[in-house]
């Protein structure tokens, strides 16, 4: 909404001063700002009004050191989030952008199925919340209009220079280039880091590349939501994370969106994705600005109004950078939690079947409440956590200089 009056006062007006809009790290920076007054200073008159509304954590009892003082602690502070990250956004991107709309809509959409399983949870005293098949098709909703809109949109495009962008004594020289509509992404670890969609599936026919790309599409946002999801079990433990994560794909967005760095670096240069960087400020303001009262020990808990929105949005930034094949590092801690459950589980039912008793190789899953049962304080799991969160956002920046 600012961008479109000060570049009003830029262009027509041409009153002085109002040009440092167009500027992204200027937006960038003040997006973070708003985000962490919101969430820092109102966060407090959020939580008493949940308070109030007699919204606390009804927590199930799994034997674990500290877990009856979490009861009664206020939840849904997903809603903080959420007011953190929209409402910058809307003040200082440029909301006309696809990019920007896409990343809204997610985060509305999912933030919603959060609160309803929230609301069941909490006003309905059903301690399942919102049944697993609902959620999974609000998922795939969600999934198919992210695909499609990345597949089909005319905006989605990659632009292709005839030769490298120079600068000569000050003055970028820009090349003749072309923005070509293509389903390319990016391989880690790989010289030849690019993969076609499109050569992967067009020889199944010229409908088959935009269903696989959907599916894909909604497996990544699906998988990488319930990874955040899961890993929400401690405090600070899934706001802690998705900054670091949101902070990494901040850098992948200003390169992609620059025509210097993103051919210097070997990225694809992706117009119009600067203004994802307002967006990633916005995220990551939240996220720390709401750890400000989640670390341990947490006055408030997101719920899945934030967790499953949280994990949603990552999924659609790294799809929109054309990242996702980067998930799987960076986003390696909702890995491993999910992986976790899903391995502990399929243990289970295999030794039950063939020996008559189920077995278990954690101790209990997810992979945090596995290191809790050993005794550790759950402060020190999530800062060992977020270290290797730190790691692995430095292994996947690390991808930029491969060649």
């Amino acid at each position: 909404m600012l961008y479109s009056l000060f570049e009003y006062f830029d262009k027509v007006l041409d009153i002085p001063g109002t040009g440092v809009f167009r500027y992204i790290s200027f937006r960038a920076g003040m997006a973070a700002l708003v985000s962490l007054v919101i969430t820092i200073t109102f966060g407090q008159n959020i939580i008493a009004w949940i308070r109030n509304k007699q919204i606390g954590e009804t927590v199930r009892d799994l034997g674990l050191e500290g877990q009856n003082e979490k009861k009664g602690t206020p939840t849904m502070g997903g809603l903080m989030i959420m007011a953190g990250i929209i409402i910058p956004t809307l003040l200082f991107a440029n909301i006309n952008n696809i990019y920007i709309i896409l990343l809204l809509i997610t985060t509305l959409w999912l933030g919603g199925i959060g609160f309803l399983d929230d609301y069941i949870k909490v006003f309905r005293k059903n301690k399942d919340g919102l049944a697993g098949k609902f959620k999974i098709v609000g998922q795939i909703v969600i999934g198919v209009v992210v695909g499609a809109t990345l597949y089909f949109h005319d905006d989605v495009v990659v632009r292709e220079f005839t030769n490298p962008v120079s600068i000569e004594e000050g003055i970028v020289e820009t090349p003749a280039y072309r923005d070509v509509k293509t389903m390319k992404t990016t391989i880690p670890f790989m010289k030849n880091n690019e993969l076609n969609y499109e050569r992967v599936f067009g020889f199944m026919g010229d409908v088959a590349t935009p269903v696989f790309y959907i599916l894909i599409v909604i497996f990544i946002v699906t998988a990488v939501s319930n990874g955040a999801n899961i890993t929400d079990g401690i405090d600070g433990l899934a706001a802690g994370t998705s900054a670091i994560i949101g902070l990494t794909i901040a850098i992948f967005a200003y390169i992609s969106g620059n025509a210097i760095f993103s051919q210097y670096l070997n990225v694809f240069f992706i117009p119009n994705s600067a203004e994802l960087v307002i967006f990633c400020a916005a995220f990551v303001g939240a996220c720390v600005g709401f750890l400000w009262y989640n670390a341990y020990p947490a006055q408030v808990f997101m719920g899945d109004t934030g967790s499953l929105m949280l994990g949603g949005v990552i999924a659609v930034l790294s799809l929109t950078l054309r990242k996702e094949l980067l998930i799987p590092v960076l986003c390696g801690i909702f890995v491993i939690e999910n992986a976790s459950v899903i391995i502990q589980v399929s243990y289970f039912k295999y030794t039950k079947k063939k020996y008559g008793e189920g077995r278990r190789i954690f101790l209990m899953s997810p992979l945090h409440h596995h290191y809790q049962k050993k005794n550790i304080h759950e402060a020190k799991i999530v800062t060992r956590f977020w270290i290797i969160g730190i790691l692995l956002a430095i292994i996947t920046l690390a991808t930029l200089k491969l060649r």
